[in-house]
């Protein structure tokens, strides 16, 4: 017979970056809680969690700006919007992604459902939640001046230079080389976006 180990899954609200899972780890370490893994947006846990430490959980995180997500409609949103961080700014290689394909295929949910859902709660659309992101991954590429704007077009899976500017100027309302001579004043953390 084969033993099957219980996971429980705890979502964390503004844990977008490397540095979020070092500090979110870090505190579950504190409260000796069973885990076995971490990523964004996500605890999964050995064991169940119990309502003493999720309690202990909520107090310990939101002084650092994290918060445990009770709802499962805003778990999903969570999911979204973490799913897509990941695909935008923590892939080494280029965006060569069918959005709707990615969100269904890591959520188990129909696109349709989760398109709906997202406008409702975040008032705005999937698309423009990723094109934000994109844009925002533009900034940092620009502000690093390593890569050239053809480079980050290429990169991020703009079909040309001119489509990836005109969306940056809309997105910005400055130019990219004009965002570039002012740059980190106009950045947004990503939990902003």
């Amino acid at each position: 017979m084969v033993k099957v180990k219980f996971m429980d899954s705890v979502f964390i609200k503004n844990m977008v970056c490397n540095r979020c899972i070092m500090v979110v780890k870090s505190e579950l370490e504190k409260l000796h809680l069973d885990v076995n893994s971490v990523s964004l947006g996500r605890v999964d846990l050995n064991s169940p969690l119990e309502e003493g430490d999720k309690l202990k959980l909520k107090q310990a995180l939101l002084p650092l700006g994290f918060e445990v997500i009770d709802d499962k409609r805003s778990r999903i949103i969570e999911s979204i919007k973490n799913t897509i961080i990941d695909a935008v700014h923590h892939q080494d290689t280029e965006i060569k992604v069918n959005l709707s394909e990615l969100l269904s295929r890591k959520l188990h949910l129909d696109y349709g459902y989760l398109s709906t859902l997202f406008s409702e709660i975040e008032g705005t659309t999937i698309e423009k939640y990723f094109i934000a992101q994109k844009i925002e991954k533009v900034k940092e590429l620009l502000v690093y001046d390593e890569l050239s704007l053809s480079e980050i077009a290429f990169k991020l899976n703009y079909s040309s230079v001119s489509y990836l500017s005109n969306q940056f100027k809309k997105v910005t309302g400055l130019t990219p080389s004009h965002f570039k001579e002012i740059k980190e004043e106009k950045r947004k953390p990503l939990d902003e976006i």
